[in-house]
C-alpha cells in the first residue's frame, strides 16, 4: 500500500469515528451527558453498584448498541468490498446476491420453529441458523446465474437472479411471520426493516469474535484480490489459487453478513455506498478498501443509527429505512453509469 497516498485517510476516519461514537453514546430517546458516561465507567471499573438511572441506561442499553453498531457497520462494508472485488463490479453488495435475505430467513425459521417445538439450543444457534440460510441463498444465486460467467451479461444475470432469490426468501420470511405467534411475528417484521434495538452483551461478544476474525482474513486476501481484479488468467499466472480464493472470500462474506443480520435484520446499501465512496476518494487498492471500509462503515452506520433515534424521538425509526433512503440514490447513480461499470 502506498503510505503517502493513504496517509491522511485513516486518521480522518478514526477522528470521525470517535466523534460519531461520542454522539451516539450521548443522544437518543434519553440524552446522557459525557459526565454521566465517565461516571458509569468509573463505577464499572471500581466495582461500584450505586448507578444512577442514566448510568444504568448507558451501560446496559446504549453501550452495547454503540459497540454492536460499530461491528455491524464494519462487517457490512467489508462484505461489500469483498464481493465487489470478487465480481470486479462496484454495484454488487451482500443484499443483492441473497445473503441478507437468506440470513433473515434462517433466523426467522429458527425463532418460529423454536417457539413451536419449545427448544432453545444456546446463544450460537441463532447465528448458525442465519449462516445456513445465507449460504443457501447465496449459492443458489451463484448456481442459477452461472457464477463463472464474466462480463456485462454475467453481472446482469447475477443481479436479476439475486432479485428473484431475494423475493423467494423474503416471501418465505413473510410466510413465517404469518404463521408465527404475535411476539415472533413482530420480531420478524422488525428484522425486515432493520433494527439495532436488540443489541446486548451476548450479541456484541458473538459478533465481535466473528467480525474480527473475518476482517483479519479479509485483509489477508486483499492483495490477492488486487491481482484477481486484473483477470483470472493474470491472477493464476501470478500464483493465486483462484478457486480457493473465491471460495474463501464467499465464506468470509456469508459468515460475517449472516451473523450481523441474525441480530439486526436486513440493513441494505452500506456495503454498496461505503466501498464506492472510498474508491472515488483514494483508489481501488483492496488493502486500503478493507481497512478503510471497516472504519467508514462503522462511521456511516453509527450516523444512521443516530438519525434513526432522533428523527422521531422518543420513537425509533428502523435503521434499514434510513440506510435505504440514503443508499437508493447512490445505487441509481451507479446503474446510470452502466457503460462504465458493466
Amino acid at each position: 500500500m502506498q503510505n503517502r497516498t493513504y496517509s491522511g485517510v485513516f486518521p480522518l476516519l478514526t477522528m470521525l469515528l470517535v466523534v460519531a461514537v461520542l454522539l451516539s453514546a450521548c443522544l437518543g430517546a434519553t440524552d446522557i451527558s459525557v459526565g454521566e458516561i465517565a461516571g458509569a465507567f468509573g463505577k464499572l471499573f471500581h466495582n461500584g453498584n450505586d448507578y444512577t438511572l442514566h448510568e444504568r441506561v448507558f451501560l446496559e442499553i446504549r453501550l452495547p448498541r454503540v459497540l454492536f453498531c460499530l461491528l455491524a457497520g464494519a462487517a457490512l462494508s467489508v462484505g461489500g468490498v469483498l464481493l465487489q472485488a470478487l465480481f470486479r463490479n462496484p454495484i454488487i453488495e451482500p443484499g443483492l446476491i441473497g445473503t441478507s435475505s437468506g440470513a433473515a430467513f434462517g433466523a426467522a425459521l429458527y425463532f418460529v420453529t423454536g417457539a413451536m417445538f419449545h427448544f432453545h439450543a444456546g446463544v450460537w444457534m441463532l447465528p448458525l441458523a442465519a449462516c445456513a440460510g445465507a449460504m443457501l441463498a447465496t449459492f443458489m444465486v451463484l448456481g442459477l446465474s452461472g457464477g463463472k460467467e464474466e462480463g456485462g451479461t454475467g453481472i446482469v444475470t447475477l443481479l436479476l437472479t439475486g432479485i428473484a432469490i431475494n423475493a423467494l426468501f423474503l416471501s418465505g420470511t413473510g410466510f413465517l411471520s404469518y404463521v408465527a405467534r404475535d411476539p415472533q411475528a413482530r420480531s420478524i417484521t422488525f428484522w425486515n426493516l432493520g433494527t439495532l434495538s436488540g443489541a446486548n452483551r451476548e450479541s456484541v461478544i458473538i459478533t465481535a469474535v466473528v467480525v474480527v476474525l473475518c476482517c483479519w482474513r479479509a485483509m489477508a486476501c486483499a492483495a490477492k484480490l488486487n491481482l484477481l481484479m486484473l483477470g483470472e488468467a493474470e491472477a493464476q499466472l501470478s500464483g493465486v489459487a483462484v478457486k480457493q480464493l473465491k471460495m474463501e472470500v464467499m465464506i468470509i462474506n456469508v459468515i460475517m453478513i449472516a451473523v450481523v443480520t441474525a441480530f439486526t435484520g436486513v440493513i441494505s446499501f452500506v456495503g454498496l455506498v461505503v466501498p464506492h465512496l472510498l474508491r472515488i476518494w483514494k483508489g481501488a487498492d483492496n488493502r486500503y478498501l478493507v481497512a478503510g471500509g471497516a472504519l467508514a462503515g462503522a462511521v456511516l452506520l453509527t450516523v444512521a443509527d443516530i438519525a434513526a433515534r432522533l428523527l422521531l424521538r422518543p420513537a425509533e425509526l428502523p435503521i434499514g429505512i434510513v440506510t435505504s433512503f440514503a443508499g437508493v440514490p447512490v445505487f441509481i447513480f451507479l446503474l446510470r453509469k452502466k457503460k462504465y461499470y458493466f
